[in-house]
């Protein structure tokens, strides 16, 4: 992108805080037009901003949430590059939901799909470029010397032996024209990008001082409990608040779309006020909801082929035809997200707007609904992001949920309010990854390669009902079949075919970290090496055969099997397995060593290789993939919500399993050094690791486990 002239399209103020850039994004296809109803959104105005103040502070201030992805530290990294300043006067601020500061490509305020680095790349490089040239030009003029004399180094312009820092240049830089365009640096070059980095909100955190959601308080505030319907579409019939309003610090008991709010001093109070309540419920169709019941219903759709998702050829002939052929079923189960800050929000619904303090990573759509809520325009609510205890997708919620109902309790209480929901709300609270089944047939020809293969696919569509919904087309959901329609395996296979079914259900569902990768993933890389069995060939042999025109990922298969020693004899009683997977413009490739004592799987090292194209931030790779595996491990020994009679089973961390410390594997992360476009870091480790653990346990046991989570009894 090249910057213009122009104050409409940058503005460089002259203020106390010194030099002030603004950038902006350049008109692409835009998701969202929230702030722009009616008709095509006007380009936005500047979106992100550098800002340089007298004492040498170099602040970005950041359109993307923060919630332990790191890009706390790797854009301000583009940033530092650019402008070669010191990078220990870098800060970092949130920036305020507004249309500037919209998504490169998607146009709404939002993080989330793994996009955060890839999206700014060029824009973050960009402003600190532009600020660099105009402190060098405004060095030039006060010392009466050619521009191409100027340099600058470490936060300082140099020209022979003067010297003047980045604040003293300041106000005069703000005075420069802005530069038509800039020259970014060569790859080379680079002294920043590309360099571990420690991260800039470790401190912060490590010290408690960082400012969680949980964290926020303001003047008056009160907390509030929401007593929900217990299955999912419920709706209040009548309530009796008596006893709850006896309870000593309970204030305010009022009713909400999502239930009854109880609005107290403190969170107890408000606890034991939500207990006190008397509420008679219409439960409606939910009431029925059975997960076993829907699983039968889902094997049964597989019978049926549902819509065409890919096809060529002819499978059915191919199938009959081929040497060898292969049935397999696959069951997942419900996912919570299970962040370990649990949702809540603050607002305050006042005349002159609302302000909302949330960790949130959707500010766009949640400004607009607290927008609709309070009655007022979307420029009147100044939401605040704060940091956030995990996100994995949940706060990026199109129904605007936990927001929603902070401005809701706020505006029918009159009072400022933080809306907190305990870790049995969170997990009781719906938009879970949903549940899916799959059915495989695959036939080898006479040199064990798959010649036809044929897939079908049943689960709830996350993008129905959302702004997200024209993701669907002809009635297929890109991401319930993403990382099967794409995949290496099925495009070298002359007949295939995959089909669909979305049914649809009470359950609210959301992406989930890595999204439909989540069970795609699985399917294919156990499968594969299901077939590899059949071929009685080597499990990474094989993919060496069928990976030949994807480079990418045999080049991550092949790091990450020489690292983990495949080939080579394992630890007395542990077996390895592999997998290989794209996502998020990312290739990432896993071994698993496990062993297996008494039916329980247990997972000892995990050696990972992932090409995610230009990496930024080696250190923030590492610690994504490690945070990606160790999600995943959760997830593939332990990971399932249940229902019964419309009622979730599962209400914390004592049934529902997250890996724990002495069950961590050590993890080895190797990153391919490349110059390919950059890829995502944050989802890409997540798809692997359940495939290569249940080919690790096949070759412990010699049993196929086709459902998650992965049981040997």
């Amino acid at each position: 992108m090249s910057a213009r002239r122009g104050p409409s399209r940058r503005q460089f103020l002259k203020t106390s805080a010194g030099l002030v850039i603004g950038f902006t994004v350049a008109p692409k296809t835009r998701l969202f037009a929230f702030q722009q109803p009616g008709g095509a959104p006007a380009l936005p105005p500047p979106n992100a901003f550098l800002r340089i103040g007298e004492d040498d502070t170099v602040t970005v201030i950041l359109a993307h949430s923060e919630m332990g992805q790191g890009v706390w530290t790797t854009l301000p990294m583009l940033v530092a590059e650019e402008l070669e300043c010191d990078w220990a006067k870098i800060r970092v601020e949130n920036a305020p939901a507004a249309p500037a500061y919209g998504h490169t490509a998607y146009g709404a305020q939002m993080t989330g799909g793994s996009t955060s680095t890839w999206s700014e790349l060029d824009r973050y490089r960009q402003v600190g470029a532009m600020a660099r040239e105009m402190l060098i030009a405004a060095a030039a003029a006060e010392w009466k010397v050619d521009r191409e004399s100027c340099r600058a180094e470490k936060g300082f312009v140099v020209s022979g032996d003067r010297r003047a820092s980045y604040g003293s240049l300041a106000k005069s830089a703000a005075q420069q024209t802005p530069p038509a365009s800039v020259a970014l640096k060569d790859r080379k070059d680079w002294k920043i990008v590309g360099k571990p980095t420690r991260r800039l909100d470790s401190a912060s955190k490590v010290a408690g001082k960082a400012t969680f959601g949980m964290d926020v308080r303001v003047p008056g505030m009160k907390v509030a409990q929401i007593e929900r319907s217990p299955v999912f579409g419920g709706r209040v019939k009548s309530f009796k608040a008596d006893k709850a309003k006896a309870v000593p610090g309970v204030r305010a008991v009022v009713e909400v779309p999502s239930g009854i709010a109880v609005v107290a001093d403190h969170f107890w109070a408000a606890r034991l006020g939500r207990q006190a309540l008397e509420i008679e419920w219409d439960l409606g169709p939910g009431a029925s909801l059975d997960t076993g019941k829907t699983l039968e219903e889902y094997r049964a759709r597989l019978g049926a082929e549902g819509l065409k998702a890919k096809a060529a050829g002819d499978v059915g002939p191919a199938l009959a035809k081929a040497s060898k052929r292969v049935d397999a079923e696959y069951a997942f189960p419900y996912l919570a997200h299970a962040a370990m800050e649990p949702l809540n929000a603050t607002a305050v619904v006042g005349p002159d707007g609302v302000d909302v303090w949330a960790g949130t990573q959707f500010q766009s759509g949640d400004q607009a609904a607290a927008a609709k809520i309070a009655g007022v325009a979307p420029e009147k609510v100044r939401l605040h992001t704060t940091f956030l205890g995990g996100g994995f997708g949940r706060r990026a919620n199109p129904a605007n949920d936990f927001v929603a109902e902070a401005v809701q309790v706020a505006k029918a209480s009159g009072m400022p309010v933080k809306v907190v929901w305990t870790r049995e709300d969170d997990m009781h609270g719906g938009y879970y990854r949903p549940m899916w089944a799959h059915k495989v047939s695959a036939g080898l020809g006479a040199d064990g390669r798959p010649v036809a293969w044929k897939q079908t696919i049943v689960g709830q569509s996350i993008m129905e009902g959302t702004p997200f919904a024209m993701m669907i087309k002809e009635g297929i959901d890109e991401t319930s079949v993403e990382g099967v329609v794409d995949s290496p395996y099925i495009e070298a296979i002359p007949h295939h075919h995959v089909g669909l079914h979305s049914p649809k259900s009470p359950v609210p569902v959301l992406w989930w970290r890595s999204v439909g990768h989540t069970h795609t993933a699985f399917v294919m890389e156990t499968m594969v090496d299901e077939l590899a069995a059949a071929a009685g060939q080597d499990p990474l042999a094989y993919r060496r055969r069928l990976l030949q025109k994807a480079p990418r990922h045999l080049g991550v298969l092949e790091l990450a099997a020489a690292r983990a020693g495949w080939g080579t004899p394992a630890p007395a009683g542990r077996f390895r397995g592999l997998a290989v997977h794209s996502s998020f413009g990312s290739y990432v490739a896993q071994v698993a060593e496990v062993s297996v004592e008494k039916g329980k799987v247990r997972v000892h090292r995990v050696v990972c290789a992932i090409d995610c194209g230009i990496c930024v931030n080696p250190a923030g790779v590492t610690a994504q993939m490690e945070s990606a595996i160790v999600f995943g491990l959760s997830a593939a020994l332990y990971g399932a919500i249940t229902l019964k009679d419309g009622r979730v089973q599962q209400s914390n961390f004592d049934d529902y399993l997250v890996l724990r410390l002495d069950e961590m594997p050590k993890v080895e992360v190797h990153i391919v050094s490349s110059s390919e476009k950059a890829g995502g870091a944050g989802e890409p480790g997540t798809p692997p690791i359940a495939p290569a653990v249940a080919n690790a346990v096949f070759a412990a046991t010699g049993k196929r486990l086709r459902n998650l989570p992965l049981k040997l009894a």
